[in-house]
């Protein structure tokens, strides 16, 4: 059984993926090459071959293509959303948003840094589009950054706090869909938590959260760190009187188009239940059109390709980045590593609780590492942690905080993770900004661990 835990095509290729990473290797380059050593590993073939029974058996490279199919919406959310993000710069009223922040809160760097992080919890409740909000605010704001001397690393934990801890705590946008996702799953496993609130029970989470960027912003990178002032490499002509001149047609138009994002994301979120993703491409689209409606922007065809282009540029890297990801976790579902995994974990911790649920939490930072979302975490732990949680006695409070904070880890910090590309999208904005060791790695060691250690002792209290 030990072996089967450490010798696990998923183990083996996230470490795979991490090494390689981590010695700052091309991000897209190291998931393929995880994707083929754990395909390997496994026993399949690089390409599809007839199997024993006369069925074809597919390849590493037909799986991994196929599982490109899932990351479909949000490759294509992402490029309109960097579209709009590069509109909006054009329209000067992210400079305009970016110098009412300055003027607040730009003389005190943490208070900088908090307010960064509410304003990020925005983008998963209040208008939830995800990460694109980082293109469009975060490339304004980093000369004044780079004044005060902010630590980028704070910065990405600011932001990384707010694309998590509100869909963890708040039952709205993402966080309805990230809720519905584990009553779901657990009620389909035995225990029906159908009817239950569930978000009191991630309160310790969101808690664990607080603690970590608490932690980031007062203790690790309190001290100022020196930043050259340098051009944005991705930036969109702004006219200077769009920023400090009077509100025009066109600012209001960018403005009534953004706050409109809120009323279509409900609309489709209790019209149509699970449409966040797709909701995303259509409020895109729609606000583009808007903005050209008001003048926003020049109606020209090559305006518009600009926009394109420029959203691409913005939003494209993150975009592929997520179908490549997409397929290496199709290649890990496939190779059957995932339920070896746990079940020699459980298997190992025997019938003392507190290893049970040390084990449930490392093998759920695992499989998050390995196929980059805490959304699509959950059904494959569920299936397992359930039934072998109830066998053990624990309460249904135990289980709903232990699947949630299995689920909640893992994706904070992983290289090919939304929560840690769209906090590098915007503060490498000027390529001063390394993603693995500004990024990834602050975020995993600030997140990962306050959230593991207060969900094994909130479950070990309500057990």
């Amino acid at each position: 059984m030990f072996a089967d835990l450490i010798f696990n095509p998923v183990t083996l290729s996230v470490l795979v993926m991490v090494g390689l990473c981590l010695a700052k290797f091309n991000i897209i380059l190291s998931v393929i090459i995880a994707t083929l050593f754990a395909g390997l590993m496994s026993g399949m073939t690089l390409s599809t071959m007839p199997g024993p029974d006369g069925q074809n058996v597919l390849g590493i490279m037909q799986v991994f293509v196929r599982g490109f199919g899932s990351m479909n919406n949000i490759a294509l959310a992402y490029v309109l959303l960097g579209a709009l993000a590069y509109a909006l710069q054009a329209s000067g009223l992210a400079a305009k948003f970016a110098n009412v922040l300055n003027k607040l809160f730009g003389k005190t760097s943490w208070l900088f840094l908090i307010v960064l992080a509410i304003v990020a919890s925005f983008s998963q409740n209040l208008i939830p589009i995800h990460i694109a909000f980082v293109p469009i605010l975060v490339p304004p704001l980093l000369a004044m950054m780079n004044k005060l001397q902010i630590d980028r690393r704070a910065a990405a934990c600011s932001i990384a706090f707010g694309l998590k801890a509100p869909y963890i705590l708040i039952p709205l946008g993402f966080g309805a869909i990230f809720h519905s996702i584990v009553a779901t799953n657990i009620t389909n496993n035995g225990l029906d938590v159908s009817e239950m609130n569930i978000w009191p029970y991630m309160i310790p989470l969101a808690i664990a959260m607080v603690i970590g960027l608490f932690i980031a912003i007062f203790i690790s990178y309190r001290k100022p760190r020196h930043y050259d002032d340098k051009p944005l490499l991705v930036a969109a002509p702004v006219d200077p009187d769009d920023i400090t001149g009077k509100f025009k047609p066109k600012h209001w138009g960018a403005l009534l188009g953004a706050l409109a994002t809120f009323g279509m994301q409900i609309w489709a979120d209790q019209t149509f239940p699970g449409s966040a993703l797709w909701a995303l491409s259509v409020v895109a689209a729609l606000l583009l059109i808007n903005m050209f409606a008001f003048g926003t922007l020049n109606p020209r065809r090559e305006k518009l390709n600009e926009c394109i282009k420029g959203g691409i540029g913005l939003m494209g890297f993150i975009a592929f980045v997520m179908l490549v990801a997409g397929g290496f976790a199709e290649v890990l579902r496939e190779t059957g590593g995932i339920g070896t995994l746990v079940n020699a974990a459980l298997y190992l911790a025997g019938d003392n609780m507190l290893m049970s649920l040390i084990a449930m939490q490392v093998i759920g930072l695992l499989i998050t590492m390995g196929i980059g979302t805490s959304f699509g975490t959950i059904p494959l732990i569920a299936a397992v942690f359930v039934p072998f949680m109830m066998a053990m006695g624990f309460s249904p409070a135990a289980i709903i905080i232990t699947i949630a904070a299995a689920g909640a880890t893992g994706d904070a910090g992983m290289p090919q993770s939304d929560t840690a590309l769209g906090p590098t999208a915007g503060l490498d904005a000027d390529g001063q900004h390394d993603h693995i060791w500004d990024t990834c790695i602050p975020t995993f060691v600030h997140f990962n661990f306050p959230i593991k250690i207060v969900g094994i002792i909130a479950a070990m209290i309500v057990a």
